[in-house]
């Protein structure tokens, strides 16, 4: 049985509360239109709601060897796009919220962002280094059209003249064009766009509510014909399901003018990998047991091998295989073998003025 041919309104099938923290399990809210029972007994669908959170700092740090950047900037928690093998989920748990389907329904926005930023960058102590986002939740997720806070970061960034790194699996993104040329055209920013299947039945499944592939494909064209580094990243690369598309994405990126294409085994950390399970015994019952042998295979036998240096890659003969494969696709689509590291300039950065300033 292949993947369904009906769109998927949700990632996740499941909706369970987190064990790690001894959060307890939530039951239906009694909202007569609840997600698990509508007037005339059929199921409606879950709809998305956003909270406003108001953050003491927005820039977060990280020291892992595994990502080529020490900050980044959320200004979103949870994510609508309903990615299945989304890495972020179990942050919901936090908040004592379901890393399922409360993550990609029920949404924190970051209103006071671009001023947090503003305060942040003004410290005496600040050294300009680039900021990432995109890290952890889409920044150009559908509630980005109303709620504008990835531009107005932005904005914050270009005047600031402040490098940037975005990652996005939307094309929402080209609505910032005008933000995004002039700071490419002095070295401050790079795009990587996530295309993960070309198969519209397989992207409507795996990333329900992104948009088509078609569309971020047309995205990294417009980008790149304005000028602005862009990238492509087949992350995650899930075996079974999206591992045969290799080459096929590898050459769609290259004549779409990226700079360059990556990829990471799909990983399934915490309350990932059961979610995960739960998806492929709904959307891909013919080869589930298939996918998670392989993807054992990759991390040691488990479902997720959370180790410095191992978790971006994997090990094993299907991780050499699948490293094989992207080397020899990318020589012949032109890519350089190797990644590219981002050399965006910090030496441009100028901080914001205080509040005298503003006046004048």
């Amino acid at each position: 049985m292949a993947a369904s041919t009906t769109r998927a309104t949700r990632g996740a099938t499941l909706n369970a509360a987190s064990q790690r923290f001894a959060l307890p399990q939530h039951d239906t809210d009694g909202d007569w239109l609840d997600s698990r029972g509508a007037v005339d007994g059929a199921p409606a669908p879950p709809r998305t709601t956003v909270t406003v959170e108001h953050a003491r700092t927005i820039i977060t740090r990280n020291q892992s060897p595994d990502v080529p950047f020490d900050r980044s900037i959320n200004a979103y928690r949870g994510c609508e796009h309903g990615c299945i093998y989304c890495f972020a989920r179990p942050s919901h748990a936090y908040h004592d919220l379901s890393p399922g389907l409360d993550f990609e329904t029920r949404l924190f926005a970051k209103p006071d962002a671009a001023a947090l930023l503003r305060e942040e960058l003004r410290k005496p102590g600040y050294a300009c280094q680039p900021i990432a986002m995109g890290t952890n939740t889409d920044p150009y997720q559908p509630i980005e059209r109303e709620w504008r806070i990835t531009r107005a970061v932005i904005e914050v960034l270009a005047q600031c003249r402040h490098p940037l790194v975005i990652t996005t699996k939307s094309d929402r993104v080209v609505r910032d064009i005008d933000l995004l040329a002039p700071m490419a055209a002095e070295g401050l920013v790079a795009v990587a766009i996530s295309v993960t299947s070309l198969d519209p039945r397989i992207a409507m499944t795996v990333e329900p509510r992104a948009p088509t592939p078609e569309r971020r494909l047309r995205a990294v064209q417009q980008l790149s014909a304005a000028g602005i580094p862009t990238y492509v990243n087949m992350a995650p690369v899930i075996p079974a399901i999206t591992d045969g598309e290799v080459e096929a994405i590898v050459a769609r990126a290259a004549a779409a003018g990226a700079r360059g294409i990556s990829y990471i085994p799909v990983r399934l950390p915490w309350e990932v990998a059961p979610l995960f399970r739960a998806w492929l015994d709904e959307h891909f019952p013919d080869r589930a047991g298939k996918v998670m042998a392989i993807v054992q295979s990759l991390r040691g036998g488990r479902d997720n091998d959370p180790r410095f240096g191992m978790r971006m890659k994997g090990q094993g003969p299907w991780a050499d295989l699948l490293r094989t494969r992207f080397r020899i696709a990318r020589g012949k689509a032109g890519f350089d073998d190797a990644r590219r590291k981002l050399d965006l300039r910090c030496d441009l950065f100028r901080p914001p003025a205080g509040a005298q300033g503003e006046l004048f």
